[in-house]
């Protein structure tokens, strides 16, 4: 177990995050906004007291390094984001660097020179709430972002990413350009420390799981279905064109679908997450002519997600043929599913059993920006640590003791692939 000198590291990080960027109700980290900000500078600040190296990259993110006594060997890299969704929890993404900055420190104070350098990586803009894109930061960092992600508009204000990033000392003219801010062969791993998003550690009493692989997605993030707006109580239904019950519709096909693909033993999850008529037109006795809202499906498999796609725009020429409306979509947004290095997933299910600990193996339905580390061919892993109430919610309530058994295997894997 982490010795009390990271336990009081960790409980201070964790506060100082929380009164920095408290929200009135849960936390709020905006990628590449004042929260993230002020979030990267905190851990900084931790990481100098502590003697080690720091710098800013191309990106924006935060590095903070433990040199190997061979400058010629890949670094192991671990780490995670600082961002956050609106009125968030504050463990999502931030135990993850937090965990890293444990081992780092731990290895400094105890004078452990590595034979390989070591890595963290503090991460912006790993959330898909402020501009619909998910992993710009990683994605940043591989010359993975296009110009129509750049142009995307943050959700409150209509800034455009490009902006926004620039503002926050992000070289934006590389990232246009595609090139690589980072060398994926410059890189060992990457390990990454995780809250689990979801209930199943709670649900099986496990403090840490390894994951296996992370569910890739495709998004629409704002679907437009037009019909016909109208007196509610002077046009009958064949006269109708509906945008409610014409989306309601829709969904309930969907719903269908999802079900047959379960059963038929494939891996997909469905969420139209954002819905609504406009509130400066809708009223109780109007026959709504427009509706807005999302759709994301996500899956472990590329082929199950593109089949769920086609059935989803068929049903939208058939629907809209139906009841006279049209459904305009937005940009399609895609994430590839991504497989954890094997190597890695037994390395780290051994030194669970090391400790005493079962290994249980899970995958991941939330998105990471481990899975971008692993499309650029970097060998990575994750370590979920248990947590109660899901995530993406002020009540996120990882346990300490859940989370230093999960930092403690980090730092063994860090210092046996540094050694």
């Amino acid at each position: 177990m982490a010795p009390p000198a990271g336990r009081a590291l960790a409980e201070r990080v964790f506060e100082r995050l929380r009164e920095a960027t408290g929200d009135g109700v849960g936390i709020t980290r905006e990628s590449y906004g004042a929260g993230e900000s002020l979030a990267l500078d905190i851990v900084e600040a931790e990481a100098r007291a502590g003697g080690l190296g720091t710098h800013r990259d191309a990106g924006a993110n935060l590095v903070v390094t433990l040199p190997g006594s061979d400058p010629s060997l890949p670094v192991i890299a671990c780490g995670s984001h600082l961002d956050s969704v609106p009125q968030g929890g504050n463990f999502d993404g931030a135990a993850g660097v937090v965990a890293g900055l444990m081992a780092l420190s731990r290895f400094r104070a105890e004078g452990f020179a590595p034979r390989r350098g070591i890595a963290l990586y503090a991460l912006r803009g790993e959330e898909s709430a402020w501009f619909g894109r998910a992993y710009m930061g990683s994605a940043a960092l591989f010359g993975r972002l296009s110009a129509e992600d750049l142009a995307t508009p943050h959700v409150v204000t209509g800034r455009p990413l490009a902006d926004c990033m620039r503002e926050a000392g992000v070289d934006v003219g590389r990232v246009a350009r595609g090139e690589r801010l980072l060398d994926p062969a410059s890189l060992a791993a990457w390990l990454e420390i995780h809250i689990e998003q979801g209930p199943v550690l709670v649900a099986r009493n496990l403090p840490v799981a390894i994951v296996t692989g992370i569910r890739g997605n495709i998004r629409h993030r704002a679907i437009e279905c037009l019909g016909e707006a109208g007196h509610s109580g002077t046009i009958p239904r064949w006269l109708r064109h509906d945008a409610v019950f014409a989306t309601a519709e829709l969904i309930t096909r969907l719903d269908r679908h999802w079900r047959t693909l379960l059963e038929r033993g494939r891996d997909l999850v469905v969420t139209s997450g954002i819905i609504g008529t406009d509130p400066a037109e809708h009223a109780l006795a109007r026959i709504p002519g427009r509706l807005r809202f999302s759709m994301e499906a996500r899956s472990q498999s590329i082929e199950t997600l593109e089949a769920f796609y086609d059935l989803f725009l068929s049903e939208c020429a058939g629907i809209g043929e139906e009841r006279g409306v049209e459904f305009r979509l937005d940009r399609r947004l895609d994430s590839a599913p991504a497989q954890m290095d094997e190597g890695w997933i037994e390395r780290l299910r051994a030194g669970l059993r090391a400790m005493g600990l079962p290994d249980e193996p899970i995958p991941s339905g939330a998105g990471h920006d481990a899975a971008v580390f692993a499309q650029a061919g970097i060998p990575s892993a994750m370590i979920f640590v248990r947590n109660q109430h899901g995530s993406h919610n002020p009540a996120e309530a990882m346990e300490m003791e859940d989370f230093l058994i999960g930092a403690e295997l980090l730092e063994r894997s860090l210092r046996e692939a540094a050694a």
